[in-house]
């Protein structure tokens, strides 16, 4: 959730230069969390730098306290005493503030710039002939019919409906009419709201028409025959109709925008030359920003195969806290697989939490600065980031330089997020790091946190190729980012030679494996036939924001062999051990096995051709190889096994942090087994190394470098 790359922080700029190590914080701020303390109480900062109190602070009497931050003295409240959750007055180390690491307050009406504002979901979405073709009004509707009582702060909430072609289709809710007046606008060139209410009404007082006409979506437009998308005009009325009050703005496209504002011209993408992956236009960006001074969010989902330049439309989600869906594979009736994808995303997409109106600052210690962050977010100042909408599933990443030598034992980050809950209260969540200061390079090295280390470098490789870099200038510098660090290793042992040698203790020796899963990902793979711009694109993003379990399992997905615990007994707990994860190598498999394979996105469960008829039978129930659907999900049987496969599915889960990865079935003869086979990082392929390979590569690269 708050974590460094370090665990430990040099003392200065020059230590740090010698390791050659990244420095910098991975968050995940508004992420769900059990047993999070909540306190409406007077709030306790430092007077001079604004730090809030916090277990890392010095109690110097009964009356003061000393900033972690700033190291200045401060008064404590004449009441911190009290403790607020036992109800007692005692010593003040006692109060949750000086507990936890991570502490939430009800704030007053201090911290409100205006009054708590409802929240506002307006849906943006496709209905041209791509759209139609691929189906998803259908399970967009249907999840959403199914969600909507649980819409976040719903009993205060708007909602609205805009559909976009060659023209708009606006949406008239009125309390005395059955289902909403449609308004078609064709002129997508000067865009305006016709109508000046009911757009966007309340979804309490308007619940049974707004269910109604959910469900009739895709009846509404199952005729349609358009292939224009004014999705730039759909927006620029969007923006417009909720300026006042800000909210969150969902876009569905099928189909890039070719009509009206913000039109985008159909280029060749993969071709031999250099590729770039900085937008065409700017529409997208000035319209984020524009929407992050009124408090609006845009999230995008593109559906379906066709390409929509995902290099200028996402844009408008990194630029206004939002985030980037792609189902590149989409189809209603062709891959059950991900509509069941589309549909258990956009579940939790609907039902989570949601924060609007959110600022996030982010303190250091003195000696300490931010130099560049990384993530969906505009930047409002050197340590202020602007958040319209802040999400549970979010993360982000930010880069620490010294200012000066830090002559303190140790340091501290801290991050604060104000925001406003779906409720209508104004919260701030507060996080407190705290790291010891490093004097040794030896130390230095063995403090390397590899999971918070791989993100920043993910996050890095992904920032520079979206501002124009090539993927060869971004697979260098990955490469760098291990054998620099490796090489002022071995100096400062002074063995510099032909051995590769690496810290046996922190996490530079994992680092090789997360760095060739980096280069043979999509995002940065040099194979130009395989990878659309688009969904090297979408790749980016997901490392911008996605939460630390997906993003590492994208890099180095898990593999675990299934039958070896196939019928195994209950411990004396009663519960059925899981498999230990195994390295991704086809090494570890067999035609008589069946095996998981946890992408973050998906988990392909592998079925070998040689499978024990018994064991097809208890977890698919069919006595027959041949009979398999592959590319299928994986369905419960009410046999221990089956039930034990899935027990171990939602164990995954779990893991995840919850997020929804569907099982998808892959047998060892099916054309889609290559989609199985090429996440097995260690093995060579056509145009990457092995991981023995790639070991051999950085030994002769760091040997070179040591010359």
């Amino acid at each position: 959730m708050f974590s460094c790359t370090l665990n430990g922080v040099p003392e200065s700029h020059d230590l740090l230069e010698k390791c050659r190590l990244p420095l910098g914080l991975h968050l995940q701020p508004f992420r769900d969390l059990r047993g999070l303390k909540v306190l409406q109480t007077v709030i306790t900062r430092c007077r001079y730098c604004r730090t809030y109190i916090n277990p890392f602070v010095f109690l110097m009497d009964a009356r003061h306290w000393k900033c972690n931050l700033c190291y200045r003295a401060n008064e404590l409240p004449e009441d911190f005493a009290w403790d607020p959750q036992t109800k007692t007055f005692g010593d003040p180390s006692r109060r949750p503030e000086l507990q936890e690491t991570t502490i939430e307050y009800i704030a007053p009406s201090e911290y409100m710039l205006r009054p708590p504002q409802p929240p506002i979901y307006l849906f943006v979405f496709d209905v041209g002939s791509a759209a139609v073709d691929c189906g998803y009004l259908n399970t967009f509707a249907e999840q959403l019919s199914l969600d909507i009582d649980k819409l976040p702060g719903q009993e205060r909430a708007f909602i609205g409906f805009i559909g976009f072609d060659s023209a708009l289709h606006f949406f008239q809710f009125d309390e005395n009419e059955r289902e909403p007046r449609h308004i078609i606008e064709f002129d997508v060139e000067e865009s305006f709201a016709p109508v000046f209410s009911g757009l966007f009404v309340e979804l309490n007082v308007f619940k049974e028409i707004v269910k109604k006409f959910i469900y009739n979506i895709p009846s509404i437009f199952e005729r349609s025959m358009s292939s224009s998308n004014c999705l730039g005009s759909a927006l620029t009325v969007a923006k417009n109709l909720i300026n006042e009050i800000g909210g969150r703005i969902t876009v569905f496209t099928a189909s890039m925008p070719n009509l009206g504002i913000g039109a985008l011209n159909c280029l060749e993408f993969n071709t031999a030359k250099k590729i770039a992956f900085t937008p065409q236009i700017d529409f997208y960006k000035s319209l984020a920003l524009e929407c992050t001074g009124k408090q609006i969010a845009i999230d995008l989902f593109v559906v379906g195969c066709q390409n929509v330049d995902l290099r200028t439309l996402s844009d408008m989600s990194r630029f206004s806290s939002g985030t980037v869906y792609h189902f590149p594979e989409y189809h209603f009736l062709r891959d059950q697989v991900e509509v069941k994808r589309f549909q258990m995303v956009l579940r939790r997409y609907f039902i989570r939490k949601l924060g609007l109106e959110a600022v996030l600052r982010i303190r250091c210690s003195r000696g300490l600065s931010l130099h560049t962050f990384y993530g969906n977010f505009f930047v409002r100042s050197t340590d202020l980031l602007a958040l319209p909408n802040v999400s549970p599933d979010s993360a982000m990443g930010v880069q620490i330089k010294h200012d000066e030598v830090i002559t303190a034992s140790q340091v501290c980050f801290q991050a604060a997020l104000l925001y406003t809950s779906t409720k209508g209260d104004r919260r701030i969540r507060v996080h407190t790091l705290c790291l010891p200061v490093l004097t040794q390079t030896a130390h230095v090295f063995s403090s390397l946190d590899i999971n918070s280390s791989i993100s920043l470098l993910s996050k890095m490789a992904s920032d520079r190729a979206m501002q124009g870099a090539s993927l060869s200038d971004c697979r260098e510098a990955l490469i760098n980012a291990i054998v620099d660090p490796t090489v002022c290793y071995q100096r400062s042992l002074g063995q510099v030679g032909s051995m590769l040698r690496m810290p046996p203790e922190g996490g530079l020796q994992y680092m090789p494996i997360y760095i060739l899963g980096l280069l043979k990902n999509r995002a940065f793979s040099d194979s130009l036939q395989r990878v659309t711009i688009d969904e090297r694109v979408a790749t980016f993003m997901l490392f911008k924001n996605a939460p630390l379990e997906v993003l590492l399992l994208e890099l180095c997905p898990a593999l675990y062999a299934f039958q070896q615990i196939l019928y195994c007994e209950p411990n004396q707990d009663g519960h059925v051990p899981f498999p230990d994860r195994l390295p991704p190598t086809y090494e570890h498999i067999s035609q008589n096995g069946i095996y998981l394979l946890d992408i973050g996105t998906f988990v392909y469960v592998y079925v070998g051709s040689a499978l024990n008829v018994c064991v097809l039978r208890s977890l698919f129930g069919t006595d027959s190889f041949a009979k398999l659907d592959s590319d299928s999900t994986v369905t419960e049987i009410d046999t221990p096994q089956s039930k034990h496969l899935h027990a171990f599915l939602r164990h995954l889960q779990e893991q995840r942090g919850n997020m929804y990865a569907p099982a998808k079935l892959i047998k060892d003869d099916s054309p889609r087994r290559e989609a199985f086979t090429r996440r097995l990082i260690q093995d060579r392929s056509d145009s990457s190394h092995s991981y023995n390979e790639f070991m051999q590569f950085l030994q002769r690269e760091v040997s070179k470098a040591s010359k």
